[in-house]
């Protein structure tokens, strides 16, 4: 009988799964698949996966990061971010390479370098910033009428209990 060889990195070994709401740092080795609602740090030399579900208020620092869903904070990839056409990213995207399906939604700050060093450098200045003044420094939130739409799209911002940043409808995505 044949053996199946399965590369390590493409095991799911973290997942946060639909339905679930997680606030925290996580540090792992391997991939993370997020589908639920996550808030915090991540730090792996793996991939992190945003599914289409999946809401994300972070900073990520990872090898390859892969987006799906909505993510608002700070990616820095030492190898490659990819953006998949049901995604809206808002923030800052740092990466040797970047891959955006045509649709996408995006908005803020990319720098596309050409070694990971210079990624990886920006990393550890952001995660050292989050740990002393905070996610995005923001203190606490807003209430919801006081809140305006940071990327300009005509979707509408919601209030998620559970998940304490606001949530964003797209138009004729649901």
């Amino acid at each position: 009988m044949a053996s199946i060889s399965v590369p390590e990195e493409s095991l799911i070994n973290s997942i946060v799964g639909e339905g679930t709401h997680f606030r925290g740092n996580l540090e792992l080795s391997g991939l993370l698949r997020i589908d639920g609602d996550y808030s915090g740090t991540i730090h792996t030399s793996g991939k992190v996966v945003i599914g289409k579900n999946g809401r994300a208020d972070c900073t990520i620092n990872a090898g390859t990061v892969v987006v799906g869903g909505v993510l608002r904070g700070a990616v820095y990839a030492t190898e490659k971010v990819i953006i998949l056409s049901s995604a809206l990213v808002i923030g800052i995207v740092h990466a040797p390479r970047l891959i955006a399906e045509e649709g996408v939604l995006i908005d803020g700050e990319f720098r596309i370098h050409g070694t990971a060093e210079e990624v990886v450098t920006a990393g550890e200045q952001a995660a050292e910033q989050t740990r002393r003044r905070g996610l995005f420094g923001l203190g606490k939130p807003k209430p919801a009428a006081a809140q305006s739409n940071p990327s300009g799209n005509t979707g509408t911002i919601l209030r998620n209990p559970g998940f304490d940043k606001p949530s964003y409808t797209l138009p004729g995505r649901g």
